[in-house]
């Protein structure tokens, strides 16, 4: 009963009130807080993750900048249905190179975590160009003038070097040969040994259908093509919860 008490003199007392609401969130902050301290990495590190290549990075940007994001989340939770419909559910890691993260708040159209290599160049750029030529229920704007416009690389150096600064690990090599690796991803017929060796798995080649120009076309789709394709999930347990 004294218990009782006490409690309603903190009740009716705004100054004790409020000092022991200060105590007791200040103590769950150091709990939740302090641990962190210690950690050098609150990110597991899967095999197979790597920077974003130019091109990709210049794509992510085009994506970002069209708020496709609004309408398609990057993230697959850990739901059996989710899991059967898109896929291996997403890891913290695959976002771990994200300024910011894609993982998006709602769907109005499918999750695109896994959706690199499941369509070819030719259907992402038609779907970008008219959505209801080939999804008829499709309610997803027209990006036709994506095709049309050539992809600015004046500042691809400078993409890199601030994605350093946040700690994306590009080296010196990667940004010496920046501009030269936007434009081999996209070409049928460039040399792109060097390349795959700086960004492994990259997907190279003619994207929109017109290897005389580098469009915002070509680098949209390179990033869609990546999506979800550099984690190796067969080494990883997928055991998703039933919802």
């Amino acid at each position: 009963m004294s218990i009782l008490k006490k409690h309603s003199l903190i009740e009716k007392n705004a100054t004790l009130l409020l000092i022991g609401s200060l105590v007791v969130v200040t103590i769950g902050g150091i709990v939740e807080i302090a641990p962190l301290f210690y950690l050098q990495n609150t990110i597991e590190k899967v095999e197979g993750m790597r920077p974003y290549s130019p091109l990709e990075l210049a794509g992510r940007d085009i994506y970002v900048r069209e708020g496709c994001y609004t309408c398609h989340s990057q993230m697959i939770r850990p739901f059996r249905d989710e899991v059967e419909r898109y896929g291996h559910y997403s890891l913290a890691a695959e976002s771990m190179y994200d300024h910011s993260f894609q993982w998006g708040s709602k769907r109005t159209g499918p999750d695109l975590a896994r959706v690199g290599g499941r369509y070819s160049n030719e259907w992402h750029v038609q779907h970008l160009i008219e959505p209801r030529d080939v999804v008829p229920e499709s309610v997803m704007p027209s990006y036709a003038f994506l095709l049309n416009t050539p992809l600015n690389m004046s500042g691809v150096t400078g993409n890199l070097k601030a994605n350093i600064a946040v700690g994306v690990p590009y080296n010196q090599e990667m940004v010496d040969n920046a501009l030269a690796d936007i434009k081999a991803q996209a070409d049928p017929d460039a040399d792109t040994e060097a390349l795959l060796a700086r960004y492994p798995k990259a997907k190279t080649g003619d994207f929109d259908g017109n290897p005389k120009v580098v469009s915002e076309m070509d680098a949209l789709v390179a990033y869609l093509q990546m999506l979800g394709t550099l984690v190796d999930f067969s080494t990883y347990d997928q055991s998703p919860k039933s919802r």
